[in-house]
């Protein structure tokens, strides 16, 4: 039967000197490690809660070289709180999906519409709510810049996990139900087990996708309004728009160093650590290492953890014991299912033709629906440099996420690479590509495809390396064993074991094309602007305005071709790859 591997941890039981002496180290590195982070938080903490000056919200930062450090720390908080949050909505909002027939058919298209929603969307509608909550107080511009931090990472984490939960190999599905778990002991024992390889490198290019909107996160401009905070992203766009480009250079050395130490410090370990959830019926011959996992693995932080959370988790067992057990509920009667289907139905379709009728008479009322075809016919043109980005870079990123995937030791190698390549916010360099495109006379219709995939290809690669590194060892050596043709191998096992990954990283990869137009169809550098007729710089012109209703069709419109694109197109691919490609013991 298929089991989850346990990865092999460094023998620190060891009673010997040298073992004692490397504990040792490991527990001193570790609680420096401890002190550090609090000291940082302690540092950072009064400039996120200071209060609002008498001047009012700054509207640009300091470009001086001394405050990058402290800019760059203030961008890490944000993202690390914004990623938290992301995780617990991914998990929550996966399961009421995944467990809840009637629920999925809901949510799953809602969530088709947020990742479509532009961040400049979010803005425009949350800001005012985010100022009037902390009042006189800087922590309603960090609450505002972490919520569209938390729009930009949440979505494709929710469609892995949703996506992990319904491939979830029919046999460990059946032990459940069979040692007749409590959802809560699945959830722990199966669920999060067999969504954590996914979910950790949808975490990176949430990550990433995090940093490619940071110029818009802490550089808020709405409603004719522009608010500041300290952070690498409001620091390039302050240096940019002062033609500044040698700050900018230096903004991008201090990013690369900042993505480098997550990524030894923090995403290294991890992606070592999941390798014991990966399904398999024998051990990898070559196992992914890391300093600092070696490093927390020979320490006593285990001991010291397990000493502080072991009462917690004991209570939440129990508070969480009285629930149903998998499997336990009988099945309701047909007729009772089917009247309960209709109702919820009736239910749906009131609402929508009710939000639709609204809609509708506000258009009529205010911009009318002839400029409502005009903004149609910008979101065809938006659907075509999309659908061209999604092929382009599916061509390109399958076979090499396939590759990497597979391949521990290259993973290894290029891990620090992609990560750079995928964390650095690649709108850093429009200033430079706007001069490119002057120079070279290059129209930014074709131009804006380049600015899109320069920060959403990366969820079709990370979605197929994740796809890849779960393919059974068992597997691999037949294909070997079997000396199979280069061509057999990959038509046979690795595309479609990484298909139902590829259908998730295309989703998330075309919903964060839409996304990024705002900002690859309307690019301002200096004394440059450039903007190519679409829907992006529609509602980028829209919002800058504070034209709220231009704003909102927009966005409708946006929401309305992603969904439309994810039911006929993706849906179909969906569950084409859970049915025929489906890895199982």
């Amino acid at each position: 039967m298929t089991i989850f591997t346990t990865a092999r941890t460094p023998a620190t039981q060891s009673k010997s000197p040298i073992a004692t002496q490397r504990r040792i180290i490991s527990d001193c590195l570790v609680v420096a490690g401890i002190l550090a982070a609090f000291g940082a938080l302690a540092y950072l903490t009064p400039g996120v809660v200071a209060p609002v000056g008498p001047q009012g919200i700054p509207s640009t930062v300091p470009t001086n070289l001394g405050a990058l450090p402290y800019d760059a720390m203030r961008s890490v908080l944000r993202m690390a709180i914004a990623l938290a949050f992301s995780f617990v909505f991914s998990v929550l909002y996966g399961l009421a999906a995944a467990r809840s027939r009637r629920a999925g058919k809901v949510l799953i298209p809602l969530l088709d519409i947020l990742q479509s929603v532009p961040i400049l969307g979010f803005l425009s509608a949350t800001v005012t709510i985010w100022l009037a909550l902390f009042p006189g107080s800087m922590l309603g511009v960090e609450a505002a810049s972490i919520f569209a931090i938390f729009t930009s990472q949440a979505w494709n984490m929710t469609f892995a996990f949703h996506r992990s939960l319904l491939n979830e190999p029919a046999e460990l599905d059946e032990a459940a139900r069979i040692l007749r778990l409590t959802r809560w002991q699945r959830f722990w024992k199966l669920d999060m087990p067999n969504a954590a390889i996914p979910m950790l490198w949808n975490c990176m290019m949430s990550v990433g996708g995090g940093w490619f909107f940071l110029t818009a996160s802490e550089m808020i401009s709405v409603n004719n309004r522009a608010y500041a905070l300290p952070g690498i992203g409001s620091y390039v766009a302050a240096a940019s728009s002062q033609g500044d480009f040698g700050k900018v250079g230096w903004a991008i050395f201090a990013m690369i160093v900042v993505v480098l130490a997550i990524d030894g410090l923090v995403w290294k370990p991890l992606t070592a650590w999941a390798e014991k959830f990966r399904i398999t019926q024998s051990e990898s011959s070559m196992q992914r290492t890391s300093l600092v996992l070696t490093i927390i693995r020979q320490s006593h932080i285990d001991d010291w953890l397990g000493m502080l959370l072991r009462p917690v988790g004991d209570l939440l067992d129990r508070i969480m014991r009285p629930l149903g057990r998998t499997g336990s509920v009988s099945a309701p009667k047909a007729s009772r299912q089917r009247a309960g289907d209709i109702a919820f139905n009736i239910v749906i379709a009131a609402a929508l033709i009710a939000g639709t009728a609204a809609l509708l008479s506000s258009i009529r009322s205010t911009i009318g629906f002839g400029e409502t075809w005009h903004i149609i016919a910008l979101g065809s043109l938006t659907f075509l440099r999309v659908a061209l980005l999604t092929i382009v870079c599916s061509v390109v990123w399958v076979p090499i996420g396939a590759m990497i995937g597979m391949n521990p030791r290259l993973s290894r190698f290029m891990q620090p690479i992609v990560q750079v390549l995928a964390s650095f916010p690649a709108n850093f360099l429009f200033p430079f590509l706007i001069l490119w495109f002057l120079a070279w006379r290059i129209d930014l219709g074709w131009g804006s495809i380049l600015l899109m995939a320069l920060g959403t290809q990366w969820y079709i690669l990370f979605n197929v390396i994740a796809g890849a590194s779960q393919i059974p060892d068992d597997l691999r050596e037949m294909a070997a064993n079997m000396r199979l043709p280069r061509i057999m191998r990959w038509t046979k096992l690795i595309l479609p074991a990484v298909f139902s990954s590829w259908c998730t990283g295309g989703i998330t990869a075309a919903g964060g094309a839409w996304n990024a137009s705002i900002i690859a169809e309307y690019v301002e550098s200096g004394s440059h602007t450039l903007i190519t007729p679409g829907l992006g710089s529609y509602i980028t012109e829209a919002t800058a305005v504070g034209d709220t209703m231009k704003t909102l069709v927009g966005v409708v419109v946006m929401s309305l071709f992603v969904v439309a694109v994810n039911r006929l197109f993706w849906n179909p691919l969906e569950r084409y790859a859970a049915k025929r490609f489906a890895i199982t013991a």
